[in-house]
């Protein structure tokens, strides 16, 4: 069972992305992600099997095996080879299967494959550098790299008699370069020296006896340097470095013009003059090329934006600099990750010759920790770790979903969050209150135009973040320049025939906000809107039962309802309305559920609880559809998942299902089969999803489990629902969100 969505945010580690062909292939948390940046799908598969972050990330068609190979470096230390199954295609090109893996003792920093000489090249950070064979994958020398650093950055590539030259770079200031004659190993021949930061990036361009490496540095230059056969370097320095045999090193140019740290530099392959292209702290990207007149390097094209035209958050629209430089392999597209996880790509227009932005891909860059449908199923609201709440929709054009909104950009780390009537929601973060925020007009009219959403009349204007402040305040009507915010931000919103690119989704899409809830004494953990849209629940963390209860607060004047809700002990993980809000049902890290009345439109009374719901915490809970009765699932630590029916103030379980891990998310499907049956999708703290089906007795009819190569890599923490169709949204701590269409009456078996 494929997802027909997925968003993964980039990985910012300058090594972590790599483009060849259709495939631009990039770390995304402990996954690899594949995305054909030609197509407007987005990212279509995400590799698994690191432990701990990709580093570095290396695609490579190696003439012997006929096909690209990937190469993935992560913080677990492990090099991954990555081979195609052309006997299993998809709709995406061939599969993708682990046939090898490599073992340094530290995290992996960088990646180079080099076909033309059979090596792979690799920098850890145990200050060495691997040399693998490509045919066998055996290691043939490791480096110890004296003086002491840590390589960040490798290059390699044959010179014209056959000579294979080696360039390292990391936390210092020097670039050794090794060479290679023949069968013996890499020796240190030289260390060119003029850079005075760490080094970022290094790329050799090769074109007939001309070759040229770039290393980018901390210290916001690009230096150049000419490789020579046979006569004397003529450089901007009379230090020329000997090579031996006849080969020379010497310093060519020096590029000025980032403002900030320079992460990669990158040459386009197949250029007939060099053209380099640069990827800068400063929030640019750059393309230099020689003067044809003078030979003065210079710099052709500058793409991104300017930094000193913002502050430096990303809550006034910074990105916080471009980690990543990559060309498109003919050189008729270029592509930027910022800090956000966002791809930024441009695309060059030969009638205009210019280069014009098209839509990237996006997605949270830590773990994702809930999400919430819409209540009319238009768009899907996520949160994360990374302090932002995402809007994703699908766009009509396509049929391709992305990423239309980012409601919330926040200081704190988000937890949970619950859609409300009239296109608002509610979340809570790693404090002490809640906030409610309201859709502004230019995005309902953006969803409306592109997405096929129903408008909305009465909405507010459009957003901002103070730079000193959390809270995203409605625009005033002018600021003292005259200048109408709004008028701006709906203008620009109002012109976008296609998804917003990063720019706008930074600046222009923050929702405002309505109401701050508060109460609670610690940070929030849990959320729930009632269905009719007039009551919000929540919890925070607790030790205590003081603090371990549930405050319910009426949406019409923000107020809280006293007292709040006493039943457990610790922490409640889960809160869920039943369909008909006439009952509320709590679960907890003190292994026991609860079940709240409703007495009256805001008031909520203890039914029946159970002391010991499960041997375990319970982490999640779910109501059955009302054609089911009364009745709801509750998910355990304990690797059970208990099926309960309420009768009166009495409650038994009606049936339980042992599972072969933790079920950390759990959800009922609101909408039966023909036969009466319903679904219910679980979640475990292995990434693993598993669908069951039910009848209405609440005994298990069948079950089926996702391919485990389509799963998350990492703890599923939620799982929704799309109203009114078979569309699953997922949610795991490997930073992904997927949605998967489940249709799932033909996968039983």
């Amino acid at each position: 069972m494929q997802p027909i969505f997925i968003s993964a945010g980039g990985n910012t580690h300058p090594s972590s992305a790599s483009w060849r062909e259709n495939l631009l292939a990039f770390g995304s948390g402990t996954n690899i992600a594949l995305w054909n940046p030609s197509l407007h799908r987005g990212v279509y598969a995400l590799l698994k099997g690191h432990t701990k972050a990709v580093n570095a990330v290396e695609l490579s068609t190696i003439p012997s095996k006929g096909w690209i190979t990937l190469f993935s470096g992560g913080a677990d230390g492990e090099i991954r080879v990555w081979s195609q199954k052309p006997t299993e295609p998809t709709s995406e090109g061939a599969r993708w299967e682990c046939t090898h893996t490599l073992n340094r003792t530290a995290s992996i920093n960088a990646l180079r494959a080099l076909p033309a000489a059979g090596v792979l090249v690799t920098g850890s950070a145990d200050r060495r550098v691997g040399v693998y064979g490509l045919d066998d994958y055996e290691l043939i020398q490791d480096i110890l790299l004296t003086p002491k650093y840590i390589p960040l950055a490798v290059a390699a590539t044959v010179l014209g008699n056959g000579v294979v030259v080696l360039a390292v770079a990391g936390t210092g200031t020097l670039i050794q370069i090794f060479t290679r004659w023949g069968e013996g190993g890499f020796e240190l021949k030289a260390s060119l020296k003029g850079h005075e930061g760490w080094i970022r990036g290094l790329d050799f361009y090769t074109n007939g006896n001309e070759t040229l490496l770039a290393s980018g540095s901390q210290d916001k230059f690009i230096r150049l340097w000419r490789f020579k056969y046979g006569e004397r370097v003529d450089g901007l320095e009379n230090k020329a470095y000997e090579l031996g045999d006849g080969y020379e090193v010497a310093l060519e140019a020096l590029l000025v013009g980032h403002e900030d740290w320079v992460y990669t530099v990158k040459w386009m392959d197949g250029a007939s003059e060099p053209t380099l292209l640069s990827a800068s702290a400063d929030n640019s990207l750059a393309v230099w090329q020689a003067d044809s007149a003078s030979g003065v390097w210079v710099s052709k094209t500058r793409l991104g934006e300017i930094s000193v035209q913002k502050g430096s958050t990303t809550a006034t629209g910074s990105t916080g600099g471009f980690a990543i430089g990559l060309w498109m392999p003919d050189g008729g597209s270029v592509v930027s990750l910022g800090r956000t996880g966002s791809w930024r790509k441009w695309d060059f227009d030969e009638e205009s010759k210019r280069w014009m932005q098209a839509v990237g891909v996006s997605g949270h860059v830590k773990e994702v920790q809930d999400l919430a449908w819409a209540t009319d199923g238009s768009y899907l609201l996520t949160t994360s770790f990374d302090q932002t709440t995402r809007l994703f929709a699908e766009w009509e054009r396509t049929s391709s979903w992305h990423e239309f909104a980012r409601p919330q950009i926040h200081g704190y780390d988000l937890i949970c969050i619950d859609a409300l009537k009239g296109h608002r929601f509610v979340s809570g973060a790693e404090e002490k209150l809640l906030r409610v925020f309201n859709e502004p007009r230019s995005i309902n009219a953006l969803l409306g135009r592109l997405c096929g959403s129903e408008a909305k009349k009465e909405l507010p204007d459009a957003a901002s973040v103070p730079v000193l402040g959390l809270s995203n305040k409605t625009v005033a009507a002018e600021d003292e320049n005259g200048v109408d915010p709004f008028t701006e931000t709906q203008k620009v919103i109002a012109e976008l025939d296609h998804p917003p690119l990063e720019d706008h989704l930074a600046r222009f899409t923050l929702w405002p906000e309505q109401e701050k809830l508060y109460g609670h004494g610690y940070q929030i953990s849990a959320v729930a809107a009632s269905h009719d849209g007039s009551l919000v629940a929540t919890a925070c963390g607790a030790s205590t039962s003081e603090h371990a209860v549930v405050r319910i607060y009426e949406t019409t004047g923000w107020t809280e309802v006293k007292p709040p809700l006493a039943a457990h002990s610790l922490t409640i993980t889960s809160l869920a309305f039943s369909q008909d809000d006439q009952h509320l049902l709590s679960v907890g890290r003190d292994r026991q559920w609860a079940v709240f009345k409703r007495e009256s439109p805001t008031e909520y009374k203890l039914l029946t609880r159970n002391l010991k719901g499960h041997s375990r915490m319970i982490l999640d809970c779910s109501w059955a559809p009302k054609s089911l009765g009364n009745a709801f699932v509750t998910a355990g630590r304990n690797k059970e998942v208990n099926f309960w029916r309420l009768d009166g103030d009495k409650c038994e379980m009606a049936s339980s299902l042992p599972t072969p891990a933790p079920v950390s998310a759990i959800a009922f499907r609101q909408e039966t089969d023909t036969n009466g049956e319903a679904f219910v999708a679980l979640g475990m703290d292995t990434g693993d999803v598993q669908l069951v089906a039910v009848d209405g007795r609440l005994e298990v009819k069948a079950q089926i489990s996702f391919a485990a190569s389509e799963c998350p890599s990492a703890a599923i923490t939620g799982l929704r629902w799309r109203p009114g169709t078979s569309h699953l949204a997922v949610a795991s701590d490997d930073h992904s969100l997927r949605i998967y269409d489940t249709d799932a009456a033909n996968h039983w078996s």
